[in-house]
């Protein structure tokens, strides 16, 4: 008991896993109450035992497993998460609950199971059970087939899948175990009540006896069907409505429901496919060929032995298909063709719909066959041609049965009937539309009046059947030339026909069609017994979508049927002679009008007429043949008199408006109105006349009449004015109906006329066509002449974007039926006629011999390409082809998986042929060619898949998207596994899907594979099956998807089931099927949908292709009849138009530029907008545009396109946030209709571009490179409109975009513009050209001005008068820019070119003064000529007057007020560059300001350094090419274009928040930079032609550019070692370069240089430094040429890195530098160096490793690491010597360590005490009354605590900060040293470094005076000689000599401009400290401090001088 009471303590659930039996069995217990009492499915306490339910089935102890089981059933039943464990559980009680001997077990066993099917979980219960049933133990194996018996009988066959099920079930039969037999008994019982006869195939060959048990079991079965009694938890509603059904007590079912759940299984579906390809005889193709017949017929026996197969494995019989097919075809031996059908047949019902590929080839053959008088053989064909139906449509045969329906044999002919009129029965409303059904009953009909008695008996019965289908209503359009009595025998055929399942017209389901015909006798065309008529109902209802509920019309529809046919009978009246016509006449006109009708003299006769005239007005009923008979009575239409003949013509058209006027009337008359058509006088009133006769007779007749009368006579006249009457008429009528072949030929013939007026009007006709047609019209005439064809294109231009006018004439008799809905039935038959059906085709089957094919199929690839060849000549000579092309499908198909990838291209490229080619007829070979295009998807080959979507594309295009989705092909290609198919295909079904507006159901058989594909394991195939979920989710709707997840493993589901979540969210709406309007339109209502999609009429709902709306230009829509759509949706429209019509999505537009620039999507790149990219675009904006904007701007018609750019500029401002996001697409769109003719759209485009680009300004937005390509080249297109005010607005928009994107960027556009072929385009951009070079100067020539010039120059010899002024014009207007320099930027013009631009720009010159406001040309280029204006550095005054800078700024300040909208960052004007430069050649302008003033900080507006190019902004702006660019012309030869470059590039460095554009291009620069130092040593010094000077300004730019760089340390540590090497190669050689002597300003040069390399030796990376200079040092000793002082200055670099390497010893790489040691001592050991006339390299590199092993210890001997031998030198021996005096070692750095260590704890300590002291008194310098206080303060802190260390307080402020503190602090100390206290604010030297300093010097007053020496020399007041700066080279180097140290007093080297900038820097700098304590600024570069060289002077002395310099300037 002990034990016991230890368990008794546990948890439930411990306690259910304990080892002891008891405690199981009371945990047990336990938890089935407490799963009980948890009333929450939900409850976390579930989660416990999902682990141990499997233990609670599994239990060991039989006692304790019974009460498991108990609480296992509680759990499933009532726990959410009780799915989770099906499978485990399951499988438990299958293996250890059904063994047991105990019957409750098993019960409960069975229970748990049934539980889990009831909470869903059905298929893995199923698996599970059947995998029981292969269980040895046979105990197990009873109650798994009694637990599956129950299921099935309680959840019914919806639930259980019976096909598995089925498949078992003959085994079970075949077991030794009695009880295992006698339960599969009793489950095929269970199972044949559900699916009754299906069962019987799968178990024909189990034991004769049991199967006779079994058919005696199943005959006492009840004949109506079982119900389910259970369900699942998702059908609580079926349970429902079943437990109220019981509780009623009736029986009553929806017997339709389950009827449908009995035909729901497809015995086909539960039967095992069986593979016969390998067991045909080997020698079965050898024998077919046979000529002894006995042999031919033993192979095709054991042929027609596999196919009875009832099921079939898919593969490849196009070979047997073949063969059977040759034997039908061509056999002589009539039982062998019997046989061959017989296997055909068994093929296809085998095959199903995977038989439907060879179809095509089989049909043709089979019905030609018919002829055969043998029943025996005709069974056999019937049999074959019924079963190969069923695997495919009747739209794909429908060619081939429409081919033999003239046949001359009627016994072919009575077949084909009777196989249409079984095919019918098979067909449904959907599946047998009118456009598949009109050709039919056209054959038909013709049959009906043939002379064969039996062809007219199957012609009534094949049309009833239609009728019976499809409705009355829907056949009698077509049977109108039928007479009464065979309208009637039609509807007593359709009376006596009995559909499959005994339904009405359209009812049956296909499903349930194919099943029976599958079984029944072929010989179905005998009609069927009428002993069970079937229900007949009104033919109204058979088509409710028809009926008269749309219109709201009264139910007289019916009455109006009988009306028409009437109403035809009278139109079609007989012929009357002429007596009886004269008769009719006397009756109706005055005896006097009849007599003088044909009187000799003309006024009689036109009194006669017009007597006739008023008779006929005042007319009720109107004989009109008789009238118009006798106004042709003689004279007649021969008539001479005008005035006669025009009241002939009138009263014609009188009697035809006011009678009823049939053709046989209108052929009287319409022989003559032609004949005065052409008329000048009658021409008007002989169209009005042929017009009323359209509106009686339908213009389609009248228009054929009149054209072929037109034509039949020779007057030209005639023939043009008949050809504008059509033209005319087809606008007023509409193009419904019209048949285009009767006039193709005539409007041929009209084109080739010799009359022009001719040519002409069919010219302007074929237009007026082309609003209708589109461009399939053009095919017509591909043969014609270039000449004509080009005028024709011309002409089709000029329509292109126009929509076809509303019609407003329409014939007669629709009218009288406008309320009927006979005007939809004509929109689809006439109108909606397919353009593609017209063009004349032809049949190549012929010329697709058997050598072709076998050519094609021959094993040598080049035989194989000569075939491909040959069928593209064929395929490209006919043009446009039947669907007939014999073998070739198959032939083609086995080049696709070609192992020569080349011929699978070809191969593509032919199907792409075809598919044009073919048109709509392709469809029939979807399945045999299409589908083997998706298997070339997979290719690993790029190029071959992109071929492969192409073609697939092409033949979607020309098929539509149903035929790819039926059957199992997509599903069976998605199962291959590979990566490239997969991701291509999920891909293209993304695409697709979204478009239709429904699918078959077979794309459901996908959904596995696609989930597949979501756990690929490749990421691309993972990525586009996760973009395809929406697609399919949208078709098969979210429930059905994720039931489909049930299969999947519970990790994968939980997985996928998320997956389905996201996409449900985003899941695409359906599109909306095209409104109707009913009969309203009329049958004149224009068709202009695309040729490809008419095949697919409305009436089938499969798909709603965009193909078949697509409309030039983007819009996409079918024309509807507007105002016709209910007020309600109207106003339901407006309402949704309420909302925001742009959507503004977070970095959507970069996810599209991204998709771009990776090619996801099509470039914008085009010459004219192809449907792809309308697509494309369209597919864009679906997200971010409103749903209506969408549909208005991608609609057809040109209004809508106004509306909604007129909605667009309502909404500008309000939404211009969102507009900037979409920007990209708003302006793809505009470049759409920058292609469209019509000038409405186009002004509203340009308006609304105005407006926007406005508003981007405004918002300082400015374009991106992708928005602009893909908008600006097609702006400029428009540029060459041959409209003005189209042209000015364009230029208009083109000036505001250079406010919104670079004027620099602009310019490459422009300059692609110059070389159109629209001279007015050439003219016009080169005039653009022009003006942004006047605006913006020469650097807005992308990519060089010398280029670009070239480019324009060329233009000067242009043939076209504007396009030579517009070039002149732009080259003067660089002339005013540059002067002469434009000479030589043009290059080598013609000598007639020159003189015309010398000429013009003498002209120019006169010219210019007459415009005061503007500088003349000469003037600015007298002022920038003499110096480049962008050398900024070191250049010397120019003797200008001295107010000019002044007058230079005010001037810079109106021209900026003139621009005042433009932002700087694109404003070049080249007067503010000008003036800007003058602005910095001035330097001592810098005096006539007042520094005191200056010092007031709060007054000083935001100082500017230098008006900064804005150019040079868009440098920045554009890519890196741009720096590349200016770097590459730094290394320039010419000395100019140098200077220039290093001028820009130092615009840039001198802001630091642009400088960073240089990271990345420091050694490229650097490079060019000594590469111009080298060329400037060997080539400019050398050139005596050249003036010194300019190289000295040449070497001041490049020092101030290097200054500026080194004073960043980020961009100067980037500088690399051999680059730093060959730097300080240059710099030194420079400074040692003794022809600089020669030269006034050597003096400044070499000191700029001395300060540049300090800046290179401290601010450059360390290392790299001293590698740099080691090698140096090594490569100079190494080569004794050169200067003899090039060493000692390296060795003076070095010492001063040693000097400073205590600082900087944690930068350096010891490593680097101790391997460059190694090398260098390798290269120069001790003794070679002490043979050295100097000793100074052995005592530098003495003094290096010295300091270093100083500074590191012995821890430098751990950075040898680098070093491969340390054997080959010195080195580590030299170190370890060094290391070895530990005592001199370790004293030295315990004295450097305490000192340090003092140091540092005296800082912490003074810190400490002082930081608030020291705070305070930094506060008052920065403030600006106190600044000078705080200095003193400062001054005496310091003398007090001389080793407090100010650093902290500094390094947070900018460098000015700083060096102004050091020279105050220098200044107090030299006047108190004086003890003269100067009043005036101390004077603040350029740009002092302190780091330079060393903090040791004193400020003297030699500083002044330096200074003034140097303004002295710069203004030509004194010429000090230079002073030696290469002496002391002997001195030891710790002294630190002039030269070694480089620390001579830096020049003033910058501009006075940047002095002044420093002064307001620092200013400014103090104010900003004041306001915010040491928050960091930007500074501008540091520049070295300057150092006194000479003695002190009087300071006094000096402040006079100044004076006297300021008074001089003065």
């Amino acid at each position: 008991m002990g034990d016991d009471s230890e368990w008794m303590k546990l948890p439930i659930d411990q306690k259910c896993e304990h080892k002891v039996w008891k405690a199981r069995l009371n945990g047990y217990e336990e938890a089935l109450k407490l799963f009980q009492r948890i009333e929450d499915e939900k409850s976390p306490e579930w989660g416990k035992y999902l682990g141990l339910v499997k233990k609670f089935v599994t239990d060991s102890n039989a006692v304790a497993q019974l009460k498991g089981l108990e609480a296992a059933l509680a759990f499933v039943e009532n726990a959410h998460v009780a799915g989770k464990t099906t499978g485990e559980v399951v499988s438990g009680v299958v293996t250890k609950v059904f063994n047991q001997p105990k019957v409750r077990a098993k019960e409960l066993g069975s229970d748990i199971c049934l539980m889990y099917i009831e909470i869903e979980k059905a298929e893995v219960v199923q698996d599970e059970l059947l995998k029981g049933l292969d269980n040895k133990n046979p105990k197990i194996v009873v109650a798994c087939i009694e637990t599956l018996r129950r299921a099935l009988s309680e959840f019914g066959s919806k639930i259980v899948t019976l096909k598995p099920v089925v498949k078992v079930l003959p085994k079970q039969f075949e077991s030794r175990e009695k009880a295992v037999r006698d339960e599969a008994k009793l489950l095929a019982i269970e199972v044949y009540k559900w699916i009754r006869d299906a069962l019987r195939p799968p178990l024909q060959n189990i034991n004769s006896v049991q199967l006779k048990e079994l058919e005696e079991e199943w005959v006492k079965l009840p004949t109506s069907p079982p119900k389910q009694t259970r369900f699942l938890r998702s059908q609580q509603d079926l349970r429902a409505k079943f437990e109220q059904q019981q509780a009623q007590g009736g029986e009553q079912s929806d017997g339709e429901d389950e009827a449908e759940t009995v035909a729901a299984v497809d015995p086909y579906e539960l039967l095992e496919a069986v593979e016969i390809l390998s067991k045909i005889p080997k020698d079965f193709y050898e024998k077919i060929e046979a000529k002894k017949w006995q042999e031919r017929k033993e192979v095709l026996e054991a042929v027609e032995a596999l196919t009875k197969n009832p099921k079939l494995e898919n593969g490849d019989y196009g070979d047997l298909v073949r063969a059977l097919k040759k034997v039908v075809g061509k056999d002589a031996n009539v039982m062998l063709v019997s046989v061959a059908a017989k296997c055909l047949a068994g093929l296809a019902s085998g095959l199903r719909k995977k038989f439907g590929t060879y179809a095509g080839q089989v049909v043709p053959t089979i019905l030609e066959k018919f002829k055969e008088k043998k029943l025996q053989v005709v069974q056999a064909l019937q049999e074959a041609i019924d079963a190969i139906f069923l695997t495919t449509t009747l739209q794909n045969l429908s060619e081939d049965i429409l081919a033999v329906m003239d046949n001359k044999n009627p016994s072919i002919k009575q077949q084909a009937s009777l196989f249409l009129a079984r095919s019918f029965r098979h067909c449904t409303q959907a599946t047998l539309p009118k456009s598949v059904l009109k050709p039919f009953c056209a054959a038909l009909i013709k049959q009906v009046n043939d002379s064969a008695a039996e062809v007219r008996d199957a012609a009534f019965e094949a049309l009833g059947t239609a009728m019976k289908v499809v409705g009355e209503k829907a056949v009698n359009p077509f049977l109108t030339d039928l007479d009464k009595i065979k309208l009637e025998k039609i509807k007593e055929c359709a009376d006596k026909v009995e559909l499959p399942g005994g339904k009405k017209g359209g009812g049956g389901s296909a499903g349930g069609d194919k099943k029976a015909a599958s079984k029944c006798p072929p010989a179905a065309e005998a009609p069927p017994k009428s002993s069970a008529p079937p229900r007949k109902t009104p033919s109204a209802a058979s088509k409710p979508s028809a009926g008269p509920s749309k219109k709201g019309k009264p139910p007289s529809a019916a009455s109006g049927k009988p009306k028409k046919t009437q109403e035809n009978k009278d139109f079609t009246e007989t012929e009357l002679s002429a007596e009886a016509c004269e008769e009719v006449a006397a009756g109706v006109l005055p005896a006097s009008c009849l007599q003088q009708l044909d009187s000799a003299n003309w006024k009689e006769r036109l009194a006669s007429m017009e007597e006739f005239q008023k008779a006929v007005e005042t007319m009720d009923e109107l004989p009109c043949q008789a009238l118009v008979k006798m106004l042709a009575k003689k004279p007649g239409w021969k008539e001479t008199n005008f005035q006669v003949m025009q009241l002939k013509l009138l009263v014609v058209a009188s009697i035809a408006k006011r009678g009823r006027f049939s053709k046989t009337s209108a052929s009287v008359v319409l022989d003559g109105l032609v004949d005065k058509v052409g008329d000048v006088k009658c021409g008007g009133n002989a169209k009005e006349a042929m017009t009323a006769i359209g509106e009686a007779c339908s213009l389609p007749w009248t228009a054929e009449q009149v054209v072929s009368m037109a034509f039949a006579q020779k007057n030209p006249k005639n023939q043009a004015e008949t050809l504008n009457w059509l033209a005319n008429a087809m606008k007023e009528f509409g193009f419904a109906g019209i048949n285009v072949k009767g006039f193709i030929n005539n409007v041929k013939t009209a084109l080739g006329a010799t009359n022009p007026a001719v040519r002409t009007a069919a010219i302007a006709l074929l237009g007026v066509m082309f609003l209708y047609m589109g461009a399939p019209l053009r095919m017509f005439f591909e043969d014609e002449k270039p000449a004509l064809l080009s005028q024709i294109d011309a002409e089709f231009e000029k329509m292109q974007g126009q929509s076809p006018p509303a019609p407003i004439r329409f014939t007669k008799k629709t009218v009288s039926e406008e309320e009927g809905d006979e005007g939809e039935e004509h929109e689809e038959d006439g109108g909606g006629q397919d353009i593609m059906d017209l063009l004349p085709r032809t049949d190549i089957s012929d010329k697709i011999s058997s050598d072709l094919v076998s050519k094609i199929e021959d094993k040598n690839w080049k035989i194989r390409k000569e075939g491909l060849d040959e069928t593209a000549a064929i395929i490209s000579e006919a043009k446009f082809i039947t669907a007939n092309v014999g073998e070739l499908p198959l032939a083609l198909k086995g080049r696709l998986s070609d192992s020569n990838k080349i011929l699978v291209q070809q191969t593509l490229t032919i199907l792409q042929q075809l598919a044009t080619a073919m048109g709509p007829g392709l469809k029939q070979h979807v399945k045999a060619l299409g589908i083997p295009v998706i298997t070339v998807l997979g290719d690993s080959k790029p190029n071959v898949r992109m071929a492969a979507m192409t073609t697939l594309q092409a033949w979607v295009g020309q098929t539509g998207m149903k035929e790819w989705l039926e059957g199992e092909d997509l599903s069976e290609e998605l199962k291959r596994e590979n990566p490239f198919l997969r991701q291509e295909l999920l891909g293209w079904l993304a695409e697709r899907l979204p478009t239709l507006r429904a699918v078959p159901g077979d794309l459901m058989l996908c959904v596995p594979q696609l989930y597949a594909c979501l756990e690929d394991r490749n990421g691309d195939v993972r990525k586009k099956a996760q973009d395809a979920l929406p697609a399919f989710m949208m078709h098969l709707g979210y429930e059905k998807m994720n039931k489909a997840t049930g299969k999947l493993k519970p990790a994968s589901k939980d997985q996928v089931v998320s997956m389905l979540e996201k996409a449900r969210a985003v899941m695409p709406a359906k599109p909306a099927a095209p409104a109707k309007t009913g009969g309203a339109k009329g049958p004149s209502e224009p068709s202009r949908t695309n040729s490809a999609s008419r095949s697919q009429q409305a009436s089938d709902d499969l798909e709603s292709k965009p193909e078949a709306k697509k409309v030039r230009g983007g819009g996409v829509a079918k024309k509807g009849a507007a105002g016709k759509k209910p007020a309600a949706k109207a106003l339901k429209d407006d309402e949704d138009r309420s909302g925001p019509i742009f959507i503004l999505t977070s970095n959507a537009k970069e996810q599209r530029i991204k998709e771009e620039k990776q090619l996801k999507v099509l470039k914008w790149n085009f010459i004219t907008p192809r449907d792809e990219y309308v697509e494309q675009l369209k597919a864009q904006t679906s997200s971010c545009f409103a749903k209506w904007l969408q549909d208005e701007l991608f609609h057809f018609d040109f209004q809508r396109h106004v509306k909604a750019i007129g909605v667009m500029m309502e909404r500008l401002e309000s939404e211009s946030e969102a507009t900037i996001g979409c920007l990209d697409l708003i302006l793809k769109w505009f470049t759409l209709r920058f292609f469209d003719t019509n000038t409405t759209v186009l002004m509203k485009v340009l308006e609304y571009l105005k407006l926007l680009f406005a508003m981007l300004n405004r918002e300082n937005y400015h374009l991106t490179e992708f928005e602009a390509s893909s908008f600006v080249p097609y702006l400029i297109l428009k540029v060459g409109e041959s409209k003005d005010v189209v042209r000015k607005d364009v230029r208009a928009i083109l000036t505001m975009l250079c406010k919104v994107y670079p004027a620099s960027k602009v310019f490459p556009f422009l300059m692609d513009g110059t070389k159109a072929k629209n001279s007015k385009q050439r003219a016009e951009c080169l005039e653009e050209l022009g003006c942004l070079i006047e605006g913006y100067g020469m650097n807005v020539c992308q990519p060089t001005p010398a280029k670009s010039l070239k480019e324009i120059a060329v233009h000067i010899g242009d043939r076209d008068t504007s396009v030579r002024n517009a070039a002149l014009n732009t080259v003067v207007a660089v002339y005013n820019v540059c002067g002469e320099q434009v000479y030589k930027l043009i290059g080598n013009l013609s000598e007639k070119d020159m003189s015309m631009l010398e000429e013009r720009i003498k002209r120019s010159a006169k010219k210019t003064p007459a415009a005061p406001a503007k500088q003349s040309a000469a003037e600015r280029s007298q002022r920038e000529h003499p110096a480049n204006p962008n050398a900024t550095f070191l250049r010397k005054p120019a003797q200008e007057d001295p107010n000019k800078l002044n007058q230079a700024r005010q001037n810079a300040q109106l021209s900026e007020s003139s621009h005042p909208s433009v932002p700087k960052e694109f404003q070049l004007d080249l007067d503010m560059i000008e003036m800007d430069h003058s602005r910095v050649c001035e330097l001592p302008d810098l005096v006539q300001h007042k520094l005191d003033e200056l010092l007031e900080p709060i007054m000083i507006p935001e100082p500017k350094m230098r008006s900064i190019s804005p150019h040079f902004d868009d440098i920045h702006n554009s890519t890196a090419s741009t720096i590349n660019f200016v770097i590459s012309q730094v290394a320039s030869g010419d000395i100019n274009t140098s200077i220039q470059a290093l001028a820009q590039i130092d615009e840039v460095l001198r802001q630091e928040d642009k400088a960073e554009v240089m990271s990345g291009h420091i050694d490229q620069f650097l490079i060019a930079t000594f590469m111009q130092l080298r060329l400037i040593y060997s080539t400019h010094m050398a050139d005596e032609r050249l003036d010194k000077r300019s190289v000295i300004k040449l070497c001041s730019c490049i020092i101030g550019n290097m200054l500026s760089l080194f004073s960043m340390e980020s961009l100067a540590r980037e500088a690399s070692m051999g680059v730093l090497k060959d730097l300080m190669h240059g710099l030194i050689m420079l400074m040692l370069d003794s022809r600089l002597e020669d030269t006034e300003d050597a003096q400044q040069v070499i000191r700029s240089v001395n300060l540049l390399v300090i800046s290179v030796l401290e601010k450059s990376d360390q290392t790299n430094m001293f590698s740099a200079l080691l090698v140096l040092l090594q490569d100079t000793l190494v080569t004794t040429a050169g200067p003899a002082m090039f060493s000692e200055l390296v060795m003076k670099c070095l010492w001063r890195m040693i000097r400073f390497l205590p600082e900087t010893i944690n930068k350096v790489n010891l490593d680097r530098i101790l391997l460059d040691v190694h090398n260098f001592m390798k290269v120069f050991p001790k003794e070679k160096l002490k043979q050295l006339k100097n000793d100074m390299p052995h005592r530098t590199l003495k003094t290096l490793l010295h300091t270093l092993c100083n500074l590191t210890g012995a821890k430098i001997l751990d950075h040898l690491s680098m070093i491969e031998n340390r054997n080959e030198s010195e080195l580590e021996a030299h170190l370890r010597r060094v290391v070895k005096h530990s005592g001199n070692l370790s004293g030295l750095k315990s004295d450097c360590g305490s000192e340090k260590t003092g140091l540092r704890t005296e800082d912490r300590m003074s810190k400490a005490k002082v930081s608030d002291i020291l705070c305070e008194i930094f506060k008052k310098i920065g403030s600006k009354e106190n600044t000078k206080e705080g200095l003193t303060e400062l001054y005496e802190y310091k003398q007090k605590y001389s080793d407090t260390d100010l650093e902290p307080f500094l390094k947070n402020t900018s460098h000015f900060f700083q060096n102004y503190v050091e020279q105050g602090l220098r200044v107090i100390e030299s006047e108190r040293e004086r003890k003269a206290c100067l009043t005036s604010s101390p004077v603040i030297q350029h740009g002092v470094d302190s780091s330079l300093s060393g903090g040791t010097e004193e400020m003297k007053p030699a500083v002044y005076h330096e200074r003034l020496k140097i303004l002295r020399q710069r203004h030509g007041l004194e010429n000090t000689s230079r002073q030696g700066v290469r002496g002391g080279g002997e001195e030891d180097p710790q002294q630190r000599p002039p030269v070694s140290s480089l620390l001579s007093s830096k020049p003033a080297v910058a501009s006075s401009t940047d002095m002044l900038h420093s002064k307001l820097s620092q200013l400014k700098e103090s104010r900003e400290l004041h306001q915010q304590e040491h928050h960091p600024r930007p500074h501008s570069p540091p520049h070295g401090h300057a150092r006194p060289t000479s003695q002190a002077s009087n300071l006094d002395d000096l402040k006079k001088r100044l004076e006297r310099i300021k008074s001089n300037r003065k």
